[in-house]
């Protein structure tokens, strides 16, 4: 009868049993027992293993699992098992479909309270994670800390095979593809397939015609992310925002001022096996080797033709497209690279610098 008295409580919502340091009510007193030790701060219980303290036996309990590996709550339909019965409840709605929270504004639904969360700041624009470094603010924690190994240099997540490492694990996900030749990403029109998801994404364009949502206004090009095509436009107006602070030389990418560095260091740690050459990039070494192997990864996708190089498979490219990006602002006439554009401005400014050893005349 005890019991069944207490269950009552469940239902009728009465909570009898009121803390009276804070005020919370409770439905029965050993609810409030519990609670009380919040307030005095005792933690009797501690962990034997890491010396933790916990303030419930049964938050010890749990804590256990992570030191033995107990998930004691497996699902039947996946067989998936969670330390939390709370963890298995949760993912139960992957199989049900159950979107218990929604959003009072667009109606959209999510599986969890936390997701529900981070959505609405898509309504109020909110982001209260700022890196105090370059001041740029995130929707997320999670967010903000992996924004910060850009200042940290922090890449946490390293290749077993060749020791390259990267920021982000879906990064080292996509590398590792380079090792195994795995092509995961299949093109359901074609069957081609792609090591790149990003790859797959531009191919399936050439399906469906679709042009990529972002295009320079200047020469047309188009690019997928805006920030590619902020990159670009440095292009267009020579500005170069990065100087080395050793020979002054400019550049419009950090990235590219990372790498000339080196030079100045001098240090060439990366040596060829075949023929000896040492190189300052480890990059540059693989580029190298494929003048060993004749490996031509970048193949054009129109006529087949294939390059040593992707910056060689871009420029090819244009002569499907009839693209020119490089524009005389003395004539108007464009070029497909910036070499020819180099070379027909001397046409304009009457420059040879070409230097004949023979005679004593000079010649292009």
């Amino acid at each position: 009868m005890c019991y069944l008295k207490k269950h009552y409580l469940s239902h009728t919502g009465e909570k009898p049993y009121t803390c009276e340091t804070c005020g919370t009510c409770f439905s029965q007193s050993g609810s409030l027992k519990l609670h009380m030790i919040t307030h005095t701060g005792e933690k009797p219980y501690p962990c034997e293993i890491c010396g933790k303290n916990f303030t419930l036996s049964r938050s010890l309990k749990i804590h256990m699992r992570l030191h033995t590996g107990e998930k004691p709550y497996p699902c039947e339909t996946c067989g998936k098992s969670f330390t939390l019965s709370h963890g298995l409840k949760n993912h139960m709605r992957i199989h049900t479909g159950e979107k218990p929270y929604a959003c009072e504004i667009c109606g959209k639904s999510f599986n969890y309270s936390a997701y529900l969360k981070v959505h609405m700041t898509s309504h109020t624009g909110e982001k209260p994670y700022s890196c105090e470094t370059c001041g740029k603010s995130f929707t997320l924690s999670y967010g903000l800390k992996t924004h910060m190994r850009i200042h940290t240099g922090e890449k946490p997540y390293a290749c077993e095979i060749c020791g390259k490492s990267f920021i982000y694990s879906s990064y080292l996900k996509v590398h590792m593809t380079c090792h195994t030749g795995e092509k995961p990403y299949s093109c359901t029109l074609c069957e081609k397939r792609f090591c790149y998801p990003t790859a797959l994404k531009k191919h399936l364009r050439i399906h469906t015609g679709e042009k990529p949502p972002y295009s320079c206004g200047i020469c047309g090009k188009p690019f997928k992310s805006r920030c590619y095509l902020k990159k670009h436009y440095l292009s267009h107006t020579s500005e170069k925002p990065y100087t080395c602070e050793t020979c002054g030389k400019c550049f419009n990418r950090s990235g590219s001022l990372k790498r000339h560095m080196v030079t100045h260091a001098g240090e060439k740690q990366y040596r060829c096996d075949i023929c000896g050459k040492n190189f300052t990039l480890s990059r540059s070494l693989k580029v190298h080797m494929r003048l060993h192997t004749g490996e031509k990864p970048y193949s054009c996708e129109t006529c087949g033709k294939s390059f040593t190089l992707s910056h060689g498979l871009k420029v090819h490219m244009r002569s499907h497209t009839a693209e020119k990006p490089y524009p005389c602002e003395e004539c108007g006439k464009s070029f497909v690279n910036r070499s020819h554009l180099k070379n027909h401005m001397m046409f304009h400014t009457g420059e040879k610098p070409y230097s004949c050893t023979t005679f004593s005349y000079f010649t292009r």
